[in-house]
């Protein structure tokens, strides 16, 4: 399967923002869900935020409710993941995924997402 690409990972500081995007190549990246996982250094990897297909229903976890925000583009095959009031728990890598199924409720669980990009880091300091 076409594998996604993420971009934008980097330092900032606690209480800082950062923006990561992801490309989904392929002409059936709008008919799927799409989301964002984390796995901090030496923990599992979680499901953070999903979106279903047409971009206008949204899942976070609990731990960044309120603070990140997911969306898409399908004119761009993209899916962007907005990060305000980061803390040093975000630390983590982030990965992007395509979901299996359209609906939300079809995305709100690891995993519902059947390929996943090599993920970008982002690092949160005080």
């Amino acid at each position: 399967q076409v594998q996604p690409v993420e971009s934008g990972g980097g330092s900032v500081q606690a209480g800082g923002s950062l923006r990561l995007s992801c490309e989904i190549a392929g002409r059936t990246f709008r008919r799927y869900a799409a989301g964002w996982s984390r796995q901090p250094p030496g923990k599992e990897r979680d499901l953070v935020a999903s979106i279903n297909w047409i971009g206008n229903e949204t899942y976070y976890a609990d731990s960044v409710q309120g603070r990140f925000t997911i969306s898409r583009d399908n004119a761009k095959n993209t899916v962007t993941l907005q990060m305000n009031s980061l803390t040093l728990e975000d630390t983590a890598v982030y990965y992007c995924g395509k979901g299996w199924a359209p609906r939300l409720e079809d995305a709100m669980e690891i995993d519902d997402f059947t390929s996943w990009g090599r993920g970008t880091q982002v690092t949160v300091s005080s």
